[in-house]
């Protein structure tokens, strides 16, 4: 018999297995151009050509038993480490060598490293709702415990007097995520420092060290101007968590990097347990061929105009439809209100309509449907349609 940590795990887990499912059902059953998935965020602009031609260079000069063997420190290559902090500090005007740079297997990786080093069991991890649906599995992993607050559904930008409430003495981590996965906000400069000013009071308080770790896979998917704080700047006991998977459309390569401040309090600790946990987690070290490959193409930029153009064509159609949602600052999804509260129902209905949307009770605020953008400009035109009539088998008129 499994365990009940794993029963837990496959519970919540069941909302992606069946959009899993459900996609591959109606794709054999219509044909895949006939099926509209926007559920997953799988980035559907390429790579650059650099990041192709950069691992062939690689793999032609460089020593394969080393490229293909492990490396002398689960922290990453020291060469690479260096490149990635020369990178931030002329982007952010920071001032980080590589002592400060832990590689990870992407994003995911970093945020359960850097949980297995801060966290004890039942400790607490405070995030804003809507989250990312896995944060609840990641602080499971150690036995801590995520809490969520609430969301003010107006912005779905944090309601910080309500997140000063909810910090206690067993608050250990406070996790944020900006460009906001599921709902595209972005958070400005006065919020961040807000969010600063709160944990130091905070801290003071209950004596403690609670430490900011802010999840960034989406840092460089941003529009209309909108700019994104590089948090490290606003509060010392930051660990930013950053992966290329969206930066570079390299979800399957799984690589990514903690930035962990030298100012930070407990810094040598955290640094050690860093690579400790990366071993002990099974992860061993970030896959070695592609540290070496983003070392060279950090600085590279995805086409984030593609991403753009999809959001302004979609936003501005389930706007007329009668659709209820913000325009997304950043990242590549919609978070939409549903027409009726249950939106596990509405999702399947949704289905009838070859429609595949996410819905947002596995992010933490239920009534809602995330909506990825980062599909083909085709799957999106051609959906308009079917969103259409799914308006208006609720009654929902369409705008002028």
């Amino acid at each position: 018999m499994i365990s009940q940590h794993m029963k837990k795990l496959i519970q919540k887990s069941e909302v992606i297995s069946s959009l899993f499912a459900d996609g591959r059902n109606l794709k054999q059953q219509y044909g895949a151009e006939n099926v509209y998935d926007f559920g997953l965020g799988n980035p559907n602009v390429k790579a650059p050509e650099s990041i192709n031609q950069t691992a062939i260079k690689i793999l032609q000069e460089e020593d394969s038993l080393l490229i293909h063997g492990y490396i002398n420190s689960s922290a990453g290559y020291a060469d690479v480490r260096k490149k990635i902090a020369d990178s931030i500090n002329r982007r952010f005007d920071t001032h980080f060598d590589e002592q400060n740079i832990v590689m990870t297997v992407g994003a995911a990786g970093g945020l359960n490293v850097i949980f297995k080093v801060l966290l004890n069991e039942g400790d607490e991890v405070l995030t804003f709702a809507p989250y990312f649906s896995e944060y609840d599995a990641y602080a499971m992993n150690v036995g801590a415990v995520l809490k969520a607050v609430p969301p003010n559904t107006e912005t779905f930008l944090p309601d910080l007097n309500t997140f000063e409430k909810y910090i206690t003495e067993k608050t250990k981590v406070v996790l944020i995520n900006t460009p906001n996965n599921p709902t595209g906000v972005v958070y400005d400069e006065s919020i961040i420092a807000e969010i600063g000013c709160i944990l130091e009071e905070k801290q003071k308080e209950y004596g403690t060290n609670i430490y900011l770790v802010s999840d960034e896979p989406y840092r460089e998917l941003v529009y209309d101007g909108a700019e994104v704080p590089y948090v490290t700047h606003y509060y010392k006991n930051t660990v930013v968590a950053y992966s290329f998977s969206k930066s570079l459309s390299l979800p399957g390569d799984r690589i990514g990097y903690l930035v962990l401040p030298s100012e930070m309090d407990d810094y040598d600790d955290i640094r050690q347990g860093t690579e400790v946990a990366t071993r002990v987690l099974g992860f061993v070290n970030a896959p070695a061929l592609q540290q070496k490959v983003v070392a060279e193409c950090c600085d590279e930029l995805v086409d984030v105009a593609y991403y753009d153009a999809n959001r302004e064509l979609l936003y501005h159609a389930l706007q007329k439809y009668g659709y209820e949602c913000i325009k997304p600052q950043g990242a590549f999804y919609i978070f939409a209100k549903t027409f009726i509260s249950d939106d596990m129902e509405f999702c399947k209905k949704a289905k009838e309509y070859r429609l595949l949307l996410t819905p947002a009770t596995s992010f933490g605020c239920s009534g809602y449907v995330r909506i990825a953008y980062c599909v083909s400009r085709e799957t999106i035109q051609n959906a308009l349609p079917a969103f259409q009539k799914l308006a208006e088998y609720y009654g929902v008129e369409m705008k002028e």
